[in-house]
């Protein structure tokens, strides 16, 4: 089978599909700043990399026949200071930077580079309801505040290799929801205790995608050669805030929790101008990745929290 080479496999997306690709025979190796022997995995190996240095183990991407690119620091791991929003967008765009230089000086048989993007690249609903709007659109222009500015310079960062006759795959992703981390992770904590809380009045819209889908499209777009372009990885069926925590709070508790509205000044207190996000509304269509041919196996949240929680 195909070698699959993976930055940011330490990650939520790549160890969960690190183990979606192994499961159908693919050999993974993973990059990283500190390689180890994997004597538990025959079909992970791991190599050197370091994105600061610019440095790249180039055995490695000779052996790979398909590149997929995670790699980027944490959007809401820490406050927006203009520190880290550097850091943030420096850690995509210089470990696509790294991508290239060692695909353009290492004899390769690379055949298609997968990247991560996000929906962050767009900006709020619009306000005015709008009869043949059903969300946005990959057609639709990059949103100008930070995130939008973030994933276009991103998308940018990796498109020269289009150049090298490689096909490039743009996934856009939701808020994926996981057990193992991320958004959905924290949304669990407070209901533990009988507490729902729902994030200033809950009415925005949540463009989402069970992690299990993430990596069935990650797999979609290193078998289906005619997939190449920029895709929004989300579910069908949005969600708002308030839906997701009071249907999480149902599975979890049944009717032993209290609902709780945060309210938005705290937000923006407390999490500073990443709050402009939370409270956001996105609604983010997947038509064009079901016209060819992509099915979700979790396109309902009631399908996906059934999954995660039963």
């Amino acid at each position: 089978m195909p070698t699959v080479l993976i930055t940011g496999g330490s990650g939520l997306i790549g160890k969960n599909l690190t183990t979606h690709l192994i499961s159908r025979g693919y050999q993974v190796i993973i990059l990283t700043r500190k390689p180890v022997a994997d004597k538990l995995n025959e079909g992970i190996t791991y190599a050197l990399w370091d994105i600061e240095k610019q440095q790249i183990d180039t055995d490695a991407v000779a052996k790979a026949d398909f590149i997929i690119h995670l790699a980027g620091e944490g959007v809401m791991d820490k406050r927006w200071t203009a520190r880290y929003k550097q850091k943030i967008e420096e850690s995509r765009t210089k470990s696509s930077k790294l991508i290239l230089t060692a695909l353009q000086q290492t004899n390769n048989k690379v055949k298609a580079v997968l990247s991560v993007s996000a929906i962050g690249w767009y900006g709020e609903n619009p306000k005015q309801h709008l009869p043949a709007w059903h969300g946005y659109k990959e057609s639709d222009e990059a949103d100008t505040g930070f995130l939008g500015n973030t994933c276009k310079l991103w998308e940018a960062s990796i498109e020269p290799v289009t150049g090298m006759g490689k096909r490039l795959v743009k996934l856009r992703l939701g808020i994926v929801l996981s057990n193992d981390g991320g958004a959905f992770a924290e949304f669990k904590k407070p209901i533990r205790y009988g507490i729902a809380a729902v994030l200033g009045n809950g009415e925005q819209v949540i463009s989402w995608i069970h992690i299990d889908d993430v990596c069935r499209l990650f797999i979609y777009a290193i078998e289906n050669e005619n997939l190449a372009g920029s895709y929004n990885a989300v579910s069908p069926e949005p969600v708002t805030n308030k839906k997701l925590i009071i249907k999480t709070a149902n599975l979890l508790r049944k009717s032993f929790y209290i609902p709780v509205h945060i309210p938005k000044l705290f937000l923006k207190v407390f999490m500073g101008e990443r709050s402009i996000e939370i409270l956001k509304s996105a609604t983010v269509s997947c038509d064009k990745i079901k016209k060819e041919g992509f099915t979700f196996l979790y396109p309902s949240i009631d399908s996906a929290l059934e999954k995660l929680l039963k």
